[in-house]
């Protein structure tokens, strides 16, 4: 089964200073290896925002290429929306860009790999389902 990567595994994985023995950078590899990575758009530019260097953004912009982008429809931004207001009845605050991976991981029937303890706040009333680690 293929995973949903949420941005703050890939930022941990390509930190040049991070232990590469966290057990999501491994995982996250792992399904490299597999070839069942999911990446969204909104999370490739995520990653790619706020590099200083242009040749560090070139080089992991090429390195991000060998991921193609989910194709996003209509629907998933609706159930995005409508995502974020359940949980916002519930007290739960949550970004466009978090419900929106929530929205296509259901779409889709796919877990998401992240670290966000907001997701796990997420799953409570919406219908995702978490990776973990092996």
């Amino acid at each position: 089964m293929n995973v949903l990567v949420d941005t703050c595994i890939w930022s941990l994985a390509l930190r040049r200073l991070a232990p590469q023995d966290i057990s999501e950078v491994m995982e996250l590899r792992e399904l490299i290896s597999e070839q069942r990575v999911l990446i969204l758009g909104i999370v490739r530019q995520e990653i790619l925002s706020g590099i200083k260097e242009e040749l560090n953004f070139i080089q992991l912009r090429d390195h991000l290429r060998a991921f193609s982008d989910i194709q996003l429809v209509t629907e998933d931004f609706e159930c995005a929306a409508e995502f974020f207001n359940i949980c916002r009845t519930k007290g739960i605050q949550g970004s466009n860009t978090d419900y929106l991976i929530c929205s296509v991981a259901c779409r889709l029937n796919v877990p998401i790999l992240t670290t966000d303890a907001d997701f796990l706040k997420y799953s409570q009333f919406i219908p995702i389902k978490l990776h973990v680690s092996r």
